[in-house]
């Protein structure tokens, strides 16, 4: 057994497919540790077929308490929880998940406020800017959100799948966000462009705007940890934007992960 594991220690799966290239184990446990947690956050590979047995799992092992989500299960992990916060109920995806002593799991979704705290701590103003997020996935949902009620003027929605991203645009709309939907990922007008889709994971991957589009005024953010500096940040940075990348957004998002999963006042 590792240095520093017990039968006493307590376990936070953090759940994908991939898995690899998650960068959110290690962080998360030092976090803990330092407010004196035993808990140790472990990655797992568990593919979309498994997911439901991965959850059964998980709701009878005892030490185990709680579940980070990244991609593709942040909407089957919605599903699997019994309670939400208003917020996940909105969106209709989680990326933790607590675990309390019955193995009754309750569920929030914090991608969307990290990665507005990581922008907005490297500069970026959204109050009545023009912004632009693409990837209306599990992160693209939350950032989108937490985008649109940050006092953006507009925002535009862009993605593939013309269904996924027009439902988006009409529940923002429905709660009165300036939201519309953009049929191309195109940054031409706006002021923010925020990248929420995988693109620049792999080195054959395009861009997730067109570069001839990206502008020096723009800020740009990317939700990609690896490459540390994926093609679109590297791209903006040569133009002279200002950026945030997913590794700003992870630090951000890990403190709210933690805050979540061991509340102030909360025993070790």
């Amino acid at each position: 057994m590792p240095d520093g594991l017990s039968g006493s220690t307590r376990l936070v799966p953090i759940v994908g497919d991939p898995i690899a290239q998650v960068k959110s184990p290690a962080g998360v446990t030092e976090a803990l540790a330092a407010r004196g947690s035993i808990t140790v956050c472990v990655p797992m590979h568990v593919t979309p077929q498994d997911f439901a047995a991965f959850i059964a799992a998980m709701r009878i092992t005892r030490n185990v308490d709680g579940i980070l989500v990244t991609v593709p299960h942040k909407f089957a992990a919605y599903e699997a929880c019994d309670t939400v916060s208003e917020r996940a109920r909105f969106l209709g995806s989680v990326n933790a998940i607590q675990r309390n002593a019955a193995g009754r799991l309750h569920g929030d979704m914090f991608d969307g406020l990290g990665c507005i705290a990581a922008c907005i701590e490297k500069g970026c103003e959204f109050t009545g800017r023009r912004a632009l997020v693409v990837g209306a996935g599990g992160a693209g949902t939350a950032i989108a959100h937490a985008a649109a009620i940050a006092g953006v003027a507009a925002l535009g929605i862009a993605d593939t799948d013309a269904a996924r991203r027009d439902g988006l645009v009409a529940r923002l709309a429905a709660a009165g966000l300036p939201v519309h939907a953009t049929p191309a990922a195109d940054a031409t007008g706006y002021d923010i462009v925020l990248n929420a889709t995988p693109l620049g994971m792999r080195a054959d991957d395009p861009l997730p705007v067109r570069r001839e589009t990206l502008r020096p005024a723009m800020f740009v953010g990317d939700v990609v940890t690896e490459p540390q500096v994926p093609p679109l940040i590297a791209a903006a940075r040569a133009l002279g934007c200002r950026t945030s990348t997913g590794a700003d957004m992870f630090y951000e998002v890990r403190d709210l992960l933690v805050e979540f999963l061991m509340p102030a006042g909360a025993s070790p």
